[in-house]
């Protein structure tokens, strides 16, 4: 059983800086997006300054991803300096006692898989296995806690439906394609991990988005049939799929994937809360309509900077939603971006009283990691969004803690315990 964990979260793409071999910095060349990551925050170079202050912040782990592109920047052409670099950042860690949440895809592919057709090409779950039989073999014995992926659907719909992520595709069709490689792809990921962990301490999972959902009219029955929809496809699919070992999309496809049950416990992040309004009973239309929250008045609470509402309630609603699976529960992303950081400190202190409600109630919360360490290059939403703990001057790549980074220390260890 692990012990219970907290901390913060850094994706590589976002943080690391100068990641040219993926298919994001591709994307950012060819003006697809407002800002280009460029340096982001330089923690490529700063990681040790980084895993210190979080150290001195009291964390007892730190969530971070490892660039694909770094390791395998041409297709059969493994990099040995990534490898290196990798190392340094499992040692340090190591040395200021962070246990780490290793994540092995978070939204970048390289451009030679891009470039062969990404996750639409019918090998790429196999493609992906072996640069995870690589990592698996060069770090599995240092890791206990993997994510093989970060958001799948969240993922798709970005990068497949809406398009404004690479490759900008916009069909539902080449959409579920992707999807299918992807949880393929994860299944082949827990089979390796657990084969190079030898007898070790290994839990695998996925970071599975979610959202709290509230029927736009209480009373009425059709609103409640949409958010029913919307809540199972959002928060339950890919999950109960990758427990069953058989992936059910009404009307589209049935799948027996290549394995059941490929979750050790429940990655999950959370951020905010939508309204949900009747649509339709055929096709997409059953999963309702997003209604305007300006429909709800008093009943929304504060609003961050990238307009989500801020609904604490939710994360207590999302975990108990997961009760009968019966597994632990680590939440992997929960955090708010705001310049206003007193806001930062109630959105942690509210979440956490919430989950500490859950796990009083018998919920097995593992433990928590707040999205994120420092400031961050947030895709398609450039660097204005702020979500650390600890600020970042960008044009010198300075570092200041904030005082949410207390609160959360504080809120943890009434939690979690001391270190």
């Amino acid at each position: 059983m692990l012990k219970p964990i907290w901390g913060a979260v850094t994706s590589a793409h976002q943080v690391e800086g100068n990641n040219r071999w993926n298919d994001w910095w591709a994307w950012e060349e060819l003006g697809k997006v407002k800002e280009c990551s460029l340096n982001a925050c330089d923690q490529y170079r700063l990681f040790a300054e980084d895993f210190q202050l979080a150290k001195s912040l009291g964390h007892t782990a730190h969530r971070f991803s490892i660039e694909w592109s770094r390791l395998e920047p041409e297709e059969g052409h493994w990099n040995e300096e990534g490898f290196r670099h990798y190392e340094k950042v499992f040692d340090c860690l190591e040395s200021q006692g962070l246990e780490p949440v290793v994540t092995l895809h978070h939204f970048t592919n390289p451009i030679w898989f891009a470039r062969r057709g990404g996750w639409l090409q019918k090998n790429a779950a196999e493609r992906f296995a072996l640069y995870v039989t690589r990592v698996a073999e060069r770090f599995g014995r240092r890791v206990r806690i993997w994510i093989t992926l970060n958001e799948p659907l969240i993922y798709i719909y970005q990068s497949f439906i809406v398009g404004i992520w690479p490759p900008g595709e916009k069909s539902l069709d080449k959409g579920l394609n992707a999807l299918r490689q992807l949880l393929k792809a994860h299944v082949l990921a827990y089979q390796i991990l657990h084969e190079y962990a030898r007898g070790a301490d290994c839990s695998v999972s996925i970071a599975q988005h979610t959202i709290a959902f509230t029927p736009c009219n209480r009373k009425s029955p059709f609103d409640r049939l949409s958010l029913f929809f919307r809540s199972w496809f959002v928060n339950q699919l890919i999950l109960r799929s990758l427990l069953s070992g058989f992936l059910f999309f009404p009307g589209v496809f049935c799948e027996k994937l290549p394995a059941r049950k490929s979750l050790d416990f429940l990655g999950i992040n959370y951020y905010s809360r939508d309204f949900v309004r009747f649509q339709g009973l055929w096709g997409l239309d059953q999963f309702g309509a997003i209604c305007p929250k300006s429909h709800h008045g008093k009943e929304v609470g504060e609003i961050n900077d990238l307009g989500w509402e801020i609904y604490p309630r939710g994360i207590y609603e999302i975990v108990t939603s997961y009760r009968d699976l019966k597994l632990p529960i680590l939440i992997t992303e929960n955090g708010v971006c705001s310049e206003d950081d007193s806001l930062r400190q109630r959105y942690i202190e509210a979440h956490l009283a919430e989950l500490e409600k859950a796990k009083k109630e018998g919920i097995p919360i593992l433990g928590y990691l707040y999205w994120s360490l420092v400031d961050n290059f947030e895709w398609a939403e450039g660097f204005k969004p702020r979500f650390g703990i600890v600020e970042v001057d960008y044009t010198n790549q300075s570092r200041r803690v904030r005082p949410s980074a207390q609160v959360l220390r504080k809120s943890c260890e009434q939690i979690f315990g001391r270190t």
